[in-house]
């Protein structure tokens, strides 16, 4: 017997109300409520493999705080490990948007970046 799942897509602001229908197996059948191919795409990743972006502060050598991210998704499994990784960087005192902090954290092939300037 087939099983539907509800997903707000959260990619856009549009939030696009998708509807997944899974077979016995766990294998999608059919995906509905997407009006881009990002929707779609999420619905097919939130039902097999889901991720996230983890967006979090480091402490810089002086002590200061800066926003950082992870420049793509991760696997939501890993989050815990990554946001440790994060709690142990020291940052350098200066820092533009984009600069890596962590390269390929907890082996994910993802970046963590700074998403705010500091001088």
């Amino acid at each position: 017997m087939s099983k539907v799942r509800n997903l707000t897509c959260i990619v856009c602001p549009r939030g696009c109300q998708l509807s997944v229908t899974l077979g016995d197996d766990g294998r999608i059948e059919n995906i509905t409520g997407y009006t881009c191919k990002r929707g779609y795409t999420y619905a097919q990743d939130e039902c097999t493999h889901p991720k996230r972006t983890v967006t979090s502060t480091v402490r810089c050598e002086d002590g200061a705080v800066v926003p950082v991210k992870t420049k793509d998704t991760v696997p939501k499994e890993k989050i815990f490990e990554v946001m440790r990784a994060i709690d142990r960087v020291v940052a350098p005192n200066r820092l533009s948007i984009g600069d890596v902090v962590i390269e390929d954290v907890c082996g994910t092939g993802v970046s963590v970046v700074a998403t705010a300037n500091k001088k």
